[in-house]
C-alpha cells in the first residue's frame, strides 16, 4: 500500500525533494529515492511500504537490544523493507536491500496482534529489522494507535532522520536503541554512505526525552581503534554518563568478508568505554559480564545468562541494596 510521504517539497518539471530524511533526495518523476521505498509518481511523492510487513516476531527486548528498559520482558517486533543507508556488512539485507514478500497490517490490526500478544509477556510493539524511519509515514499514523491502546512503542533505528519529522512522532515513542555506527565521518561516508552529524544530532534530541541506548557494532580493521572508542565514549558520557553502550561483534555479512571482531578487541574498547560511562556492555559474543550493577554501591541488579534474564536488587528503578534512584532504567 502507499501513502503520500509526510515531508517533501515539489519541485520544477514534477521533480521533488524528499525531507524525511538528511539524504534530502533528489527525485525525478518515476524514479525512487536512496531508501527504495518512496517514489515520484507524476510530482507527488509516495511512500510505498506504508503498513507492509516483512517480518514478524515475540522477542526478548533485550534482544533489540535494550538492557535497562522492562528487563525480562518480550515485545512484538516488526519490520517493513528499506534503508536510507547502505551499510556494507548489513545483518537484515534481505529486507533492507531486496524485495521481500510483505503483509499488509492496520494500525489497529498491529494493535490487535499486540493485544494478542500481552499474555505472553509483552510490553508493546519494537519497530525494527529494516530501517524503521524510512516507515515514517505508517509510524506517524501507528504509533499514537499503540501508545493510546497502553503499549509501549520501541524503535530500533540507525537515527538517520531530519528534526522536524522526528520531532513529530518523539513523543509517542518510549524507548530507542540507535546506532552509532562509527565516531568518523568519513567511516559514514565510505561504509555507510551517511554521515555522522545527523546521527549525533538525533542522539542530542532524544536523550533526555525517551529512553535511549546506544549500539556500535565494531567492525574489524575499520572503526575499532581505540583512540576511536575513546572519544565515542567520551561524546556519549558528555550526553549522560548513565546512557547504556551495546558494544557489538561483527561477523561477516553481505558485502564484507573482513575477520570477525577478535575478543581482544572486543575487551579493550569495554575497558575505554568502561572509563568514561557507567553502563558498557557486550553483544554477539559470548563469554563476557553482561550482568547490570548498581553504579553506586555495586550491588547486582539484573543477571544475564543470554536472553535468560533475572532481576535481583531492583526494585522499579531502584537500586533495593542503596535505595538509590537509578537513571536510564524503565521498569
Amino acid at each position: 500500500m502507499k501513502a503520500e510521504v509526510a515531508f517533501y517539497q515539489q519541485l520544477e518539471e514534477s521533480s521533488v525533494r524528499c525531507e524525511v530524511c538528511p539524504q534530502n533526495c533528489r527525485i525525478k518523476p518515476g524514479k525512487r529515492g536512496v531508501c527504495r521505498v518512496r517514489v515520484n509518481l507524476g510530482g507527488t511523492l509516495y511512500a510505498t511500504n506504508y503498513g507492509e510487513h516483512s517480518s514478524l516476531a515475540l522477542d526478548p527486548v533485550e534482544k533489540k537490544p535494550l538492557y535497562h528498559f522492562y528487563p525480562g520482558a518480550n515485545i512484538l517486533s516488526v519490520g517493513t523493507v528499506g534503508c536510507n543507508l547502505s551499510c556494507g556488512f548489513c545483518q537484515n539485507y534481505q529486507i533492507a536491500h531486496e524485495d521481500p514478500p510483505t503483509r499488509f497490517l492496520s494500525p489497529l490490526e498491529l494493535l490487535s496482534l499486540a493485544e494478542e500478544c500481552k499474555p505472553r509477556g509483552s510490553i508493546g510493539v519494537a519497530y525494527t529489522y529494516s530501517e524503521p524511519l524510512m516507515w515514517y509515514e505508517y509510524l506517524r499514523d501507528t504509533l499514537p494507535v499503540i501508545k493510546d491502546g497502553g503499549f509501549k512503542n520501541v524503535l530500533v533505528t540507525n537515527g538517520y532522520i531530519n528534526p522536524e519529522p522526528l520531532e513529530k512522532i518523539l513523543p509517542f515513542i518510549d524507548a530507542m536503541n540507535i546506532d552509532l555506527k562509527s565516531f568518523s565521518d568519513r567511516y559514514y561516508r565510505t561504509n555507510c554512505h551517511g554521515r555522522l552529524e545527523p546521527v549525533k544530532e538525533t542522539l542530542k534530541l532524544c536523550v533526555g526525552r525517551t529512553h535511549v541506548e546506544i549500539t556500535t557494532l565494531l567492525v574489524t580493521g575499520l572503526n575499532d581503534a581505540p583512540g576511536e572508542i575513546e572519544e565515542l565514549s567520551q561524546w556519549v558520557a558528555g550526553l549522560d554518563p548513565y546512557i547504556p553502550l551495546h558494544l557489538s561483534a561483527y561477523y561477516p555479512a553481505y558485502k564484507v568478508n573482513l575477520p570477525p571482531t577478535p575478543r581482544a578487541t572486543m575487551r579493550t574498547a569495554r575497558e575505554i568505554a568502561q572509563k568514561h560511562l557507567k553502563y558498557v556492555y557486550v553483544g554477539n559474543m559470548a563469554g563476557f559480564d553482561n550482568n547490570t550493577y548498581c553504579p553506586h554501591c555495586r550491588s547486582l541488579l539484573v543477571t544475564r545468562q543470554g536472553y535468560r534474564v533475572s532481576r535481583e536488587k531492583l526494585a522499579g528503578n531502584r537500586c533495593v541494596e542503596c535505595s538509590r534512584i537509578l537513571k536510564y532504567f524503565a521498569n
